[in-house]
């Protein structure tokens, strides 16, 4: 009949059997075994016949494809030292549930949620999982009411396949909004863990996956190796305000032994930033790790100014912050550029910004009017005879 009438867990010693017929009357039950390191078929080992009298008034069991419920009986040997779920139920009362497995050793983590009325690429979206050195943890959304099925699968990280170390029985009665699910095209690595290690990123200021942020902006720093180079994506699912693309609402700092992401967010919703890095050994940008923006207040910030390719280590922008200026107005411009010669300000007008003793480009810029670009264009040789665009910032009107 399936098995969405019982739950079997097993630990390394004994087995446990809940048997829930569907409906009433008298059913048969075969109980089948083999050796735990065995990879040959399984033995008919007793039989029981069980009459129900009043059969249960629920729903079906998800699927469980991997018969038991529960951790694995060798999850110790899987490197699985704790679970933060006990028992073969776990409630989710508000839709919402963090689980933690703390391991003896460094390990990589992938996770499935089965429910009858979630498809894949929904399933996804529920989703938010984090590899740690000594400990996996995966942030759980339910929108719908009922039985969940979410499977573990673990693995070394130097091994190729993933093998199913626990299978967990959630029962949701109280469902999150789907528009509160988790942003699409999450990988494994959410917020700081293993992998930002080994690509040379530690300390970090925020080291869970998820951030909330009532101002709509914030700000995620890291100490960074000196070779390391970051760049970050900001997105989101259901993008309304598009007058400006979404990589003018990031801005990166690096600094020698630091680098610092800027965020500011045009709208409410929940948002994606992946991390992607690169050092002397690895020339090309790869994936470092995802965060999670949530913000349910009504943020309207402007843009950032438009970043350039000469935007490099050790340049700070001091002022102004936004990438959107006022037009007929004087702006103090004032920008670290140390390998810079000389820096201008061009609009309708050039303006010459002059360095301070600290390195810092300084100057009074007149916007013009509505509609013009200002560029922030700078000379980095002695040699050359032209200058570079660093940054650029857009001049709208009062209205």
């Amino acid at each position: 009949m399936g098995t969405t009438h019982g739950m079997m867990t097993v630990s390394k010693q004994s087995m446990t059997l809940k048997v829930t017929p569907p409906t009433e009357g008298l059913f048969d039950l075969m109980v089948f075994a083999r050796p735990s390191d065995s990879p040959g078929p399984y033995h008919w080992v007793c039989s029981y016949q069980i009459q129900c009298l009043e059969p249960i008034s629920r729903e079906n069991l998800p699927e469980n494809p991997f018969h038991f419920w529960g951790l694995h009986q060798k999850v110790k040997d899987f490197g699985i030292e704790d679970c933060s779920w006990r028992g073969d139920l776990v409630v989710a009362a508000r839709g919402a549930l963090l689980l933690t497995l703390q391991t003896t050793r460094p390990l990589l983590a992938t996770y499935e949620l089965v429910h009858q009325e979630l498809d894949a690429s929904l399933s996804k979206k529920c989703l938010a999982s984090q590899a740690e050195e000594d400990k996996l943890s995966c942030h759980v959304l339910c929108p719908f009411r009922g039985y969940y099925r979410l499977s573990v699968f673990v693995k070394e990280l130097g091994d190729t396949a993933f093998k199913n170390a626990a299978n967990f029985l959630i029962r949701c009665s109280g469902p999150v909004n789907r528009n509160e699910l988790f942003p699409s095209g999450l990988s494994m690595h959410c917020g700081s863990g293993t992998y930002t290690r080994g690509r040379g990123l530690s300390n970090p200021s925020h080291p869970a996956p998820i951030i909330t942020t009532m101002q709509g902006k914030c700000n995620i720093t890291f100490h960074a190796r000196p070779d390391v180079e970051v760049a970050a994506v900001l997105s989101k699912d259901n993008v309304t305000n598009t007058k400006y693309p979404m990589e003018r609402y990031v801005l990166l700092t690096h600094l020698r032994n630091k680098v610092s992401v800027c965020i500011l967010l045009p709208e409410p919703g929940i948002y994606k930033v992946g991390l992607f890095g690169k050092n002397k050994d690895h020339k090309d940008f790869a994936h470092v790790c995802d965060y999670i923006i949530r913000c349910f207040s009504n943020p309207r910030w402007p843009p950032f100014p438009r970043v350039y390719s000469l935007w490099r280590r050790g340049c700070i922008l001091l002022q102004p912050r936004t990438g959107v200026l006022q037009e007929q107005s004087w702006v103090t411009f004032r920008v670290k550029m140390p390998k810079a010669h000389k820096a201008l300000v061009i609009g309708h007008a050039k303006t010459e910004l002059k360095p301070t003793q600290s390195k810092i480009w300084e100057g009074e810029v007149h916007t013009g009017p509505a509609g013009t670009l200002l560029k922030l264009v700078a000379k980095f040789s002695q040699q050359s005879t032209s200058m570079e665009v660093v940054l650029s910032f857009d001049v709208g009107s009062a209205g």
